[in-house]
């Protein structure tokens, strides 16, 4: 019989995503891993397999809170665009005020291409993001708030992408301005 575990695992996991998200998968050692959870590593090992199936549980747990946040706020919107708006402003928000962290999603998809959970867990996560815009614009264009002629599947997988592509300029130290001009550009789409 084993002795009881002396540890939270919720409270691990997201250590671990900090952790991860900060550092990246490959720059995080095992050792990093056991000093930021305050554990054992034969207790990481036994509470979670393997660096690669923490990584793939802080991921999950990123997606869950960050896209899941960005999706409930579409959800709750009113008026969409102004919606829109405020979302991808907040990601300039979060991006100027930690450019080095970025977005984990995006630091995943480009680290981690070759790997085939993570590339599973990021095509999840954005195409939950795209429906959830697709959803929203779907609703503004029976409210009016965009034209009867626009196609909401394709101005969500447009904005799916510029949100992404907007992540990365912000890691790249893209300025407040250049950002926020990029978003004007980029909600013309609804016009």
């Amino acid at each position: 019989m084993g002795r009881p575990r002396k540890f939270d695992i919720d409270v691990a996991v997201d250590r671990a995503m900090e952790l991860f998200w900060r550092q990246g998968f490959e720059a995080t050692s095992t050792e990093d891993l056991v000093e930021a959870l305050g554990i054992a590593r034969g207790s990481l090992y036994k509470a979670f397999g393997s660096k690669e199936q923490l990584y793939a549980m802080a991921l999950r747990r990123y997606c869950d809170r960050h896209a899941m946040g960005l999706i409930e706020m579409l959800d709750r919107a009113e008026r969409v665009r102004p919606a829109i708006r405020a979302v991808l402003l907040a990601l300039v928000e979060a991006d100027l005020a930690d450019p080095e962290r970025g977005c984990l999603l995006v630091n995943a998809a480009t680290e981690r291409s070759d790997h085939a959970d993570t590339v599973r867990q990021v095509s999840r996560t954005m195409n939950q993001v795209e429906s959830a815009l697709a959803g929203a614009l779907e609703r503004a264009r029976a409210l009016g708030e965009i034209a009867a002629d626009k196609n909401p599947r394709e101005q969500a997988q447009f904005l799916t992408t510029f949100l992404n592509g907007l992540r990365v300029m912000g890691k790249a130290r893209a300025d407040r301005a250049f950002l926020e001009n990029a978003i004007e550009v980029a909600l013309g789409v609804l016009d």
